[in-house]
Parts: C-alpha cells; sequence; structure tokens
C-alpha cells in the first residue's frame, strides 16, 4: 500500500497539472498552442463597461488559469504566442481585436507575466489547496493590473486616479468570482489525480 502512495506524492512535488500527460516535445508544443487559443477562445466572452475603454473578458481567468495548469515557462509561451499572434492580426484579444494599439493592451502584456508568475507557484504547489490558490490568482490579478492601469493611463492621457476607476475597480467583483472558480477546480482536479494514482 505504501508502494502505491508513494508515486502519488513523488508525482506532485514541483510538478503542474500538465506534467501528469507524458513527457514530449509535441506535448509541450500542444499546450502551448492549446493555452494559446484557450486564452483567445475567453477573450471572446466579453462584455464591454460604460465610460471603459477595457471591457471584463475571460482572458484574465484564462491567462492565470494557463500559467498555472502549464508552469512558468509554457505558460509564458503560451500567452506570448497569444499576444504576438494578437498583433500580428488574429482577431483574438478581446472582442475580436488585434494589434497592440488599443489602450487595454498593457493588461495582455501583465497577463504574460501574470502567468510566468502564477505558474512558478503551482510549481511550489499553490495551486493544491483553496487558500494558496487563491493567493495565487491574487497575485496574478495584482500583476495584470500593475501594467494594464499604468499602461491605459498613458495610453489614454487619463490621470493614474481615472485610470484606476475606468481599468481596476469595475473589475475587482468580476475577478473575486474567477478567483473563486479557480480555487475550487484547481485543488480538486489535483484531489482526483490522488485518487486515480
Amino acid at each position: 500500500m505504501s508502494t502505491a502512495a508513494a508515486p502519488v506524492r513523488s508525482l506532485r512535488a514541483g510538478t503542474v497539472l500538465a506534467d501528469l500527460i507524458p513527457a514530449s516535445r509535441a506535448r509541450d508544443i500542444a499546450l502551448v498552442v492549446g493555452g494559446a487559443a484557450l486564452t483567445g477562445l475567453a477573450a471572446q466572452l466579453s462584455v464591454p463597461v460604460p465610460g471603459s475603454p477595457v471591457p471584463v473578458s475571460g482572458q484574465t481567468f484564462a491567462a492565470l488559469l494557463v500559467g498555472t495548469a502549464l508552469g512558468a515557462r509554457r505558460g509564458f509561451l503560451a500567452l506570448a504566442l497569444y499576444a504576438v499572434a494578437g498583433m500580428a492580426g488574429v482577431p483574438w484579444f478581446a472582442q475580436a481585436t488585434s494589434g497592440y494599439g488599443m489602450p487595454s493592451f498593457g493588461y495582455i502584456l501583465g497577463m504574460l507575466l501574470a502567468s510566468t508568475v502564477v505558474g512558478a507557484l503551482a510549481r511550489r504547489g499553490a495551486d493544491r489547496s483553496v487558500l494558496r490558490t487563491a493567493g495565487a490568482m491574487a497575485l496574478g490579478s495584482a500583476i495584470i493590473y500593475a501594467v494594464g492601469v499604468p499602461y491605459l493611463a498613458l495610453a489614454t492621457g487619463m490621470t493614474l486616479g481615472q485610470a484606476v476607476a475606468a481599468g481596476l475597480t469595475p473589475f475587482l467583483i468580476g475577478d473575486a468570482l474567477k478567483a473563486a472558480l479557480a480555487m475550487g477546480a484547481l485543488p480538486a482536479a489535483w484531489k482526483l489525480v490522488g485518487r486515480r494514482g
């Protein structure tokens, strides 16, 4: 019985969910492309916010989920692919937009950094419990805003206070709901893996 439990413990140490798929270059490419595509699809779940050039969308949730599930390196590559393809004209940013001239592009840059950070935290077990997942999601969201809000201010000529009012405050409740989803989904996935192991 102890030999059956040992592989699950060793599998969990320093791994992310994507590591449970047998390792290969094809796996890593598929995960990166899939992570970018998931973010692009989630971005289409978008609702305009009155008075703000930034819509509420599913892309921030997807970016944090991709980073956590894939780990720092693959999460970074997935979001880099998402950003580069979108800048090159693939219309998969929020509201089927593309390019880099929009005021909300700073949030995409923030997602790139956030997915890397939450991926590194996931390697240290940040996605294994509800409280740790909450902390990782909160930090990831803070990173997105730390890049996105100042970029919004610079791109639009808003003051920092106006950018906070237009690009942060309207999104806090939605981010709390997204974090709650992640807090349930990620630890549950690890519990399921533990039962199967």
